[in-house]
């Protein structure tokens, strides 16, 4: 037993990766995809992948928010877990990932679930929000893209959300350096100013769980 979250070592993520996680061939084939572009490092993990996709299967999800795509990993996971009508809206910035992620959610047998809109997030969520019926829509939120815009992300989304729904945002530990964020860049302090506001935010019920590079749950109440 213990009171403390274990170190994860080479040997503790290779058990992790043949006893918990149920990765499919083509998110296999991804990886190994992105691992040769520049930028890698901002895809996520295959134990995040899997817990992500136990959440929307938990919250029986049907809509969907993505802000932050890259080579669709993420959006992947999630869409594999949406009934046959279910929706994921998924945002990023024209560049080289953009097409390998078509690919692969073609590959994956989930192109027709997700609409891909190739602007800056913050644009398509006040577009989103400009209409009645989007407010309180969505299930689930996952969040990944510019740092220091993730507070303006998080109250967007927050909107966009049902009661009972969680936004998930990636990087919430930042390697470790929101400890000591005082003394870092803009990006870290960005991080850690938001991880205190969610802890105080009455609107939701957080947890900041410490899988890959830190997920901040938020479920709206």
């Amino acid at each position: 037993m213990t009171t403390k979250t274990l170190t994860i070592t080479e040997d503790l993520q290779q058990y992790l990766m043949e006893t918990g996680v149920r990765e499919p061939a083509v998110l296999n084939q991804l990886r190994e995809v992105t691992a040769t572009l520049r930028g890698a490092q901002m895809q996520i993990s295959p134990e995040q992948g899997q817990f992500m996709r136990f959440l929307i299967q938990i919250l029986n999800a049907k809509n969907i928010l993505e802000i932050g795509t890259f080579t669709g990993y993420s959006s992947i996971c999630m869409a594999m877990e949406l009934p046959a009508d279910g929706q994921l809206i998924a945002c990023d910035l024209p560049g080289e990932s953009n097409d390998i992620a078509r690919d692969f959610w073609k590959k994956a047998g989930v192109e027709d679930k997700i609409s891909f809109r190739l602007e800056g997030a913050l644009a398509v969520l006040d577009e989103l929000l400009t209409e009645d019926n989007n407010h309180g829509r969505f299930d689930f939120a996952f969040i990944d893209a510019d740092k220091k815009s993730y507070d303006a992300y998080y109250e967007k989304c927050l909107k966009l959300l049902r009661p009972g729904g969680i936004i998930a945002i990636d990087n919430m530990l930042w390697s470790g350096r929101v400890v000591n964020a005082a003394n870092d860049d803009d990006q870290t302090q960005a991080l850690d100013a938001l991880n205190r506001k969610i802890h105080k935010d009455t609107r939701v019920f957080p947890s900041l769980v410490p899988i890959a590079d830190g997920l901040m749950l938020a479920r709206k109440i």
